[in-house]
């Protein structure tokens, strides 16, 4: 049961133009960065990747973005990139935009194996335009499906050689979900240890989800506004 891979190029060497890719992170808190950097290298195309945003101009994924290397995103924020505003307004990227609680639990049902599930979330808006929708309950709902992906990108703070992880903070929003609903899950981690040195208990996402796991190298976690307060006198 080794799952463990030299390096990013390594673990993504069968990433084929198309794919659809699941890449965890919140922002650009737990960016899977280095598998971003290999497929930035390896000039992978035509991806459709989902992702709570496609991280800013210069960082995250902002970078396939750049070179033109997505096709669709499926994303409920997308402000703090002019790239992705650029492409999307002319036409060259195709954009579905999702309720964050909606893209949560699609990705969860899409792990858990259920198909689609109603939710208040979005009727009545352009959310809601060619889907079914239902009253529950007294409430008005829109039929929503999971997503499931080709590759899942993730980035986690532990993890051991058989694929148990732990996740740190924010990190842990959106890489959990991104893991356990792709054919093939791709993790990356800052301490790669031996079975048995991570607590049971502080397990965060069990290895039967993950496939590929390897030790990533110069992070370097930007921040996607700092904000400070001027010293007082």
């Amino acid at each position: 049961m080794n799952k463990v891979y030299k390096d990013a190029q390594a673990a993504l060497h069968d990433v084929f133009d198309g794919a659809r890719i699941l890449a965890g992170g919140f922002g650009l808190s737990g960016n899977p960065e280095n598998c971003i950097q290999e497929l930035a290298r390896r000039k992978v195309m035509n991806l459709d990747i989902v992702s709570n945003n496609c991280g800013t101009t210069e960082k995250g994924l902002g970078v396939l973005l750049a070179q033109g290397q997505v096709k669709k995103m499926t994303s409920s924020y997308v402000g703090e990139n002019k790239i992705f505003e650029q492409q999307f307004l002319s036409g060259q990227l195709e954009v579905e935009l999702c309720p964050q609680g909606t893209l949560a639990e699609r990705l969860r049902a899409g792990g858990a194996g259920i198909e689609a599930f109603f939710t208040p979330t979005g009727y009545g808006t352009k959310v809601a335009e060619g889907k079914e929708t239902r009253e529950i309950n007294g409430k008005k709902c829109v039929l929503e499906h999971a997503i499931r992906g080709d590759f899942a990108i993730v980035k986690a703070w532990k993890g051991d050689t058989w694929g148990n992880l732990v996740f740190r903070k924010t990190s842990r929003n959106f890489n959990p979900l991104c893991a356990q609903a792709a054919k093939v899950t791709i993790v990356e981690v800052e301490e790669l240890v031996q079975p048995g040195e991570i607590d049971p208990d502080h397990v965060h996402l069990p290895s039967i989800y993950v496939q590929r796991i390897f030790q990533g190298t110069n992070y370097e976690k930007p921040i996607e506004q700092r904000t400070l307060r001027k010293r007082s006198a």
